[in-house]
């Protein structure tokens, strides 16, 4: 009999947000696979989870996948968790799924914690229709996608680090409208949670002048 690969979410903060079925998974599955198992050790210690951990990340999941499928057909059961919050959301995890569908043995995917859902309940505009836009591209590409952007009428979301932050609330204001409504979350579920909302104006000057630390959550308006 196959084994079944796991997607766990973790929290993206506050710990307590751990689900009973996530904690039970981890303990019960032959292996771990951790996008830094660095990260992954405090919360598996804090949890009493004593497993076998292995490295799955972006510069290495194209070699890991092939073993990891080897590890599913020879029965073993494998949980796949992120530095924090849903695999495969702005994290690895699509192609080991990908390629374990291919393989046709099960995967199984836990409901959890992920920085885009609070966010946008937070942020008081539209949320029957909305796009994940996650990160935007840094260089090539990025102009391309603001353009096709600056129609779209659904609520958008985007994460962004808090090096670039002021530089893309002032792009979003050039190709959307600096009186265009928007919010912004950093530190979701930790003690500094914040959200600003407002026109991009608003929340541009401040973060001007208030601490840019953490991941940030940009939800805006559609048009």
């Amino acid at each position: 009999m196959s084994g079944k690969l796991y997607l766990v979410p973790t929290p993206i903060g506050n710990l307590e947000d751990m689900s009973f079925r996530a904690i039970r998974i981890l303990k019960e599955v032959d292996l771990i696979l951790a996008e830094d198992t660095r990260t992954s050790a405090p919360l598996l210690k804090h949890f009493g989870i004593d497993k076998k951990v292995f490295s799955h990340h972006q510069h290495n999941e194209h070699k890991s996948v092939t073993e990891v499928i080897r590890f599913l057909k020879d029965g073993k059961q494998v949980a796949l968790i992120s530095d924090a919050g849903t695999p495969a959301i702005s994290d690895p995890g699509f192609l080991l799924v990908r390629e374990t569908i291919k393989n046709e043995l099960p995967v199984e995917c836990l409901p959890g914690a992920t920085a885009f859902v609070p966010a946008l309940v937070n942020s008081g505009l539209a949320a029957d229709r909305f796009t994940f836009e996650g990160f935007l591209p840094v260089k090539k590409g990025r102009q391309t996608r603001m353009k096709e952007l600056a129609d779209e009428e659904r609520t958008m979301i985007f994460y962004e680090s808090p090096h670039r932050l002021l530089k893309t609330l002032e792009e979003f204001g050039q190709y959307f409208g600096m009186e265009r409504q928007a919010s912004v979350s950093r530190e979701l579920t930790k003690m500094f949670e914040e959200t600003v909302r407002g026109t991009l104006t608003d929340i541009k000057l401040h973060f001007e002048t208030h601490t840019l630390k953490g991941e940030f959550v940009i939800v805006v308006a559609g048009k």
